[in-house]
């Protein structure tokens, strides 16, 4: 066998440890490249996905305002609501060094969905969502050396305009029974008795509001309702009460109104300390959120008219006075606070306050025979200091009344105007027979009582985001 010199057996292997040293100098090079371009390419991804979250949530905003716009407006000022909340450059969303962004060729839109529990004809435009899509390019600064100098992003948001729980809400719905709720109100969008035409009102808002979360199949079993407690089911979001003016001259009386067949009951005068609760604040009057009919068994919805009989009745034999039952009502909310919720009043009367000096107090306490419009008002606006959401109907309301205000002067209409705590919450149904033609709310023109009713419900409620599949 051959045998090599040691010399040349070293040179051998020197030349190839230095060729080693070469080989993994290149691989090290080449590994350094190569983590520089994940880091870059995760820089730049990174600043595309902050970009998109913030045009994410302009997009939002946007489709938000428009929504909330679409309660009250026209698609024309949704839609330009809408875009005035968007990311386009000088808009109230503009984001910084983002300045290329513009609206998708035909957005904001608005849209009429059938699947998102909202009636369209229940908005002024017809429309119960809108729509809002932007687009723009974000720069790169790693990926620009291969070419990629921007990467586009197209955000799209959908909002329904409001119908989404918004409470919960305590809910005290005052109702005038005075004599002349019986009269009949031939006006063709109801056409009976005035008390069965608000009645009918009172059904559409408990079909707005939320007996328990959403999601149930069933709210569970209510309590029993007793005079002082009233029938709710385990964990209830809207709570309502019922009370009525002239009050009752006892708690005695109360099942009258809804224990059928109903009857009238007795009433007192205003300085008696009468009775004004008929229903305690309860959550029984749906089965379920997602129910599409009344609680036929429900007290509150048999005094309503929604059960088995006509519901209670107007028994008259007072004049109308309604400062002491606001007050009553009032301290029943506070009375009835639970965590997290919002106070609502709901007075409908046609507010000519004129009930007779024998019927009020023969002192100025704690309500005096004259003022008793303005009393009216002032109760409603503690109540509405005190953080209760006051609204109004004017129900028939006319120009001239309130006999006992002689300083200054106002009329029913004035009256039921000045209780509500804004001009979104005043309402009129000008139309009712013997009303008057020019009191008409301008924040709130119609005068269909269900669709007031409707729009109170659906005020208390919020506009949310749904999916943009949505149909």
């Amino acid at each position: 066998m051959m045998k090599l010199k040691t010399g040349f057996v070293h040179s051998i292997v020197r030349w190839m440890r230095g060729r080693s040293r070469g080989q993994a100098m290149v691989a090290m090079l080449g590994a350094v490249v190569g983590l520089l371009a994940v880091a870059g390419l995760a820089v730049d991804m990174g600043h595309v996905y902050y970009a998109y979250q913030q045009l994410l949530a302009s997009t939002q905003i946007s489709a938000l305002a428009g929504a909330e716009v679409l309660m009250t407006g026209t698609a024309t000022s949704a839609i330009s609501e809408a875009t005035t909340y968007s990311a386009v450059s000088g808009d109230k969303n503009a984001i910084s060094g983002l300045s290329n962004v513009t609206m998708v060729s035909g957005y904001p839109k608005v849209k009429c969905l059938s699947s998102i529990g909202t009636i369209c004809t229940a908005y002024p435009s017809g429309d119960n969502a809108i729509a809002v899509s932007q687009t723009a390019s974000v720069p790169t600064i790693f990926l620009g050396a291969i070419g990629i100098k921007s990467i586009p992003i197209t955000v799209t948001a959908t909002a329904a305009a409001a119908g989404g729980a918004g409470g919960p809400y305590n809910v005290a719905i005052i109702l005038d029974t005075t004599a002349s709720m019986n009269n009949t109100d031939s006006d063709s969008q109801c056409n009976s008795s005035r008390l069965a035409c608000a009645e009918a009102g009172i059904q559409t808002l408990l079909q707005t509001l939320s007996p328990c979360a959403a999601g149930l199949t069933s709210c569970g079993t209510a309590s029993t309702e007793t005079i002082t407690s009233g029938a709710n089911v385990p964990n209830p979001v809207d709570e309502v009460g019922l009370y009525v003016f002239p009050g009752l001259t006892s708690s005695s009386y109360v099942t009258d109104d809804y224990v059928c067949p109903t009857s009238n009951p007795p009433t007192s005068h205003y300085n008696s300390s009468p009775v004004y609760q008929i229903i305690p604040f309860s959550s029984n009057y749906r089965t379920s959120d997602s129910a599409t009919t009344l609680n036929s068994s429900a007290d509150l919805v048999i005094a309503v008219g929604g059960g088995s009989c006509s519901g209670m009745k107007a028994p008259g034999g007072q004049g109308t006075f309604y400062a002491g039952v606001i007050d009553a009502a009032q301290a029943a909310l506070v009375a009835n606070a639970r965590t997290n919720t919002k106070n609502v009043m709901i007075i409908l009367s046609d507010g000519d306050a004129n009930a007779s000096a024998s019927q009020m107090s023969n002192t100025n306490s704690p309500y005096p025979q004259t003022q008793q419009c303005h009393q009216a008002i002032t109760e409603a606006q503690k109540a509405a200091t005190a953080g209760t959401i006051v609204y109004s109907v004017a129900y028939g309301a006319t120009s001239s009344g309130c006999s006992t205000d002689t300083s200054p002067t106002i009329t029913p209409c004035q009256t039921m105007e000045q209780i509500a705590s804004s001009s979104q919450n005043f309402f009129s149904d000008y139309t009712a027979t013997g009303g008057s033609s020019s009191c008409v709310s301008a924040a709130r023109p119609t005068s269909n009582l269900n669709q007031i009713f409707q729009q109170i419900g659906q005020s208390l409620t919020v506009a949310r985001l749904i999916p943009n599949s949505a149909t």
